[in-house]
This record gives C-alpha cells, sequence and structure tokens, in this order.
C-alpha cells in the first residue's frame, strides 16, 4: 500500500507523526519513536518567555509580553519548570537531526514581535528541517481587538518567515472569527503548512487554596470533530499543506482526517498513554482498512471528504445545524 504523503514540501512515507511533546526530550524515545515508523519528528516548543528571561532577565522579560493582560503575564512558569533552555533546545535539535534519518521539525511558541524571533535562525542553523510556530495566545483583555490579536499573529509570521528559508508551519487556534480568511493572510505571508489545532489548557479552581490550579488532561477523541472541520473547509482551498492535532488515537482518526484534507497526522496523547510503539500499530491498521476497502494508495483518501468533494458539505455547516438538534430524543419522555 503506498501511504507516501507530502506535507510543507517534505516527502514523507506515511502521514503519521509525533506531535509536540516532551517525549523528544529523550533521544533513545526519539529512536525508538522513528523505530516504530514516526515519518518525521515534531519536538515540543521553545517558548518566547523561556528565550526573553535568560536574555534580558526576569523584569524585562515581563515589560516585553506588555501586549499580553497582567494576569496571563503571572501565569507564566518559573525558567527550572522547562525542560530544555535556548541553548540546550537548540543543541537537542541538532542531536536528534544526527540520530534520526526522518526529517526533523522544531517548534517555538511566542506572540509578542521582540527579539525572541531570531531563534528561528538559530534553529534552521542547528539543522531542523522545518519549523512549526505555535500562536498560543489567550484574549483576556477587554480592550484588544480580535483584528489586533489577527494582526499581531500575521505580523509575527512576516517576521519568522524572514528569518529563515526551511518550510514554515503555523499552529493555529480554532478561536478565530474567520479561520479561512486569516489563514488567506498568512498564505500570503509565505506559510507552507497549517496544524489544527493548538489545545488551550484550561485551569481548574483550587477552593480550599483560593488559587488557579493548572490541570494537564489528555486528549479524547472526540475533539478531532472541530479538526474534521476545519481541515474539510480549508482543504483544496487553500495552497498551505494541512495537519491534524488533536484527537487522534486510531487508525480510523487518522483515516478520518486524511479523508477531510489532511497532509499529515500528528500523535501525542496515544502515545504517551501506550509509548512510541503505538506508531507502528496505528500505520498498520491504517494500511489493513485502505487495503481492505480497495484503495490503492493513501491519496486516493486524502480530501474525498473535504466540502469540496464529500457528498453532503451541508454536514461541515450551518445546514445540518437545526436537522442534529431537532433529531434529539429521550426514552420516556
Amino acid at each position: 500500500m503506498d501511504l507516501t504523503t507530502e506535507y510543507l514540501g517534505l516527502k514523507l512515507a506515511h502521514p503519521l507523526m509525533p506531535g509536540a511533546s516532551p517525549l523528544v526530550d529523550d533521544l533513545d524515545v526519539v529512536r525508538r519513536l522513528e523505530d516504530a515508523g514516526a515519518s518525521a519528528i515534531v519536538m515540543h516548543s521553545l517558548f518566547e518567555e523561556q528565550i526573553t528571561r535568560v536574555e534580558m532577565g526576569a523584569l524585562e522579560a515581563r515589560e516585553s509580553t506588555a501586549f499580553l493582560s497582567a494576569e496571563a503575564r503571572g501565569f507564566f512558569p518559573p525558567l527550572d519548570r522547562y525542560a530544555l533552555g535556548p541553548d540546550a533546545y537548540l543543541g537537542q535539535v541538532a542531536r536528534i537531526r544526527e540520530a534520526v534519518s526522518v526529517p526533523v521539525i522544531a517548534s517555538l511558541n511566542g506572540m509578542t514581535p521582540s527579539g525572541w524571533t531570531r531563534y528561528a535562525g538559530l534553529i534552521e542553523q542547528a539543522g531542523a528541517d522545518a519549523l512549526e510556530l505555535n500562536l498560543y495566545f489567550m484574549a483576556t483583555d477587554p480592550d484588544v481587538s480580535g483584528q489586533a490579536v489577527e494582526d499581531r499573529m500575521v505580523e509575527l509570521v512576516r517576521m519568522v518567515r524572514a528569518a529563515v528559508e526551511i518550510p514554515l508551519a503555523v499552529k493555529l487556534s480554532p478561536y478565530v472569527t474567520a479561520l479561512p480568511a486569516l489563514v488567506k493572510r498568512l498564505e500570503a505571508e509565505g506559510v507552507d503548512g497549517l496544524v489544527l489545532f493548538n489545545r488551550f489548557y484550561q485551569p481548574d479552581i483550587d477552593v480550599e487554596a483560593l488559587e488557579a490550579a493548572p490541570t494537564l488532561e489528555l486528549s479524547r477523541p472526540d475533539e478531532l470533530r472541530l479538526r474534521l472541520r476545519w481541515l474539510a473547509a480549508l482543504s483544496g482551498r487553500v495552497t498551505p499543506s494541512l495537519a491534524a492535532s488533536g484527537g487522534v488515537h486510531t487508525a480510523v482518526d487518522a483515516l478520518k482526517a486524511v479523508m477531510a484534507g489532511a497532509h499529515a497526522v500528528q500523535v501525542v496523547s496515544a502515545l504517551l498513554r501506550h509509548g512510541p510503539e503505538r506508531l507502528a500499530v496505528l500505520r498498520g491498521e491504517l494500511t489493513r482498512w485502505l487495503e481492505e476497502h480497495e484503495y490503492e494508495s493513501l491519496a486516493q483518501a486524502q480530501g474525498s471528504m473535504n466540502l469540496l468533494r464529500c457528498p453532503d458539505p451541508a454536514a461541515f455547516e450551518r445546514g445540518n445545524y437545526q436537522k442534529i438538534l431537532q433529531g434529539w430524543k429521550r426514552e420516556g419522555w
């Protein structure tokens, strides 16, 4: 079965790859990921806050994030909570690049236009084959408009794009008023790929200690549906390649993402639960499904259920909304 795909201009043996996670901090685990058949290695992010605090000191770093609300600035963890500092991160990029034969995709996470963006060039020099820019921002300031947030995203992409020649993917949030319009703006800036979506880790409240309690929950399969909707909406309408991130736990989940339009499928929670070898299981199951349904290649399935090609486009749009609500029934009522 031909599972080959192209993502960010990179020729991949298949679409399955580990998404950004702590798995890449250990070279032995990275090698296990490659042995399990990972088509590429995606590193976790180097954060803007790490870079600015190291280079400017904690006080100046906080001042550099004036675009954020006071509450948001208070959520930044101390430097010793990050697994890899800026220099260590660059070193890990180089070590992973030397250790594996598949493409290495590094990641930057930031939201303010400042000197941290020069690390994009340093990451390229360290040997990364591509860069994923994670635009993670919580718009909690009532004086900051949605337009201002999107303008800042576009400006950042422009700065990073100017700093590197390697392929650039942008990892987005679904909380955008008109996602396709924003994507078109990013496409005009030279973005090579889009990753849908990053996950906002929601804090809980400790009612006894009266403090916000950071929580981490692994993804659930039902989270994939949001990705499917927007993959299907963008597929065939934009030039950048598409990746699904979030909610992929089985081979059928991966297949759904591909049919909606994904060129790559990033897996994290399933690997954290079952280990790196889970990738081999997913690839085998994906191959068997395609063979049993008489596909000759993955390319036949890619985008086959996007809005341009699926039998019922309204199912992805507003047309199906009323039908679903009116169709719900409860026994005994």
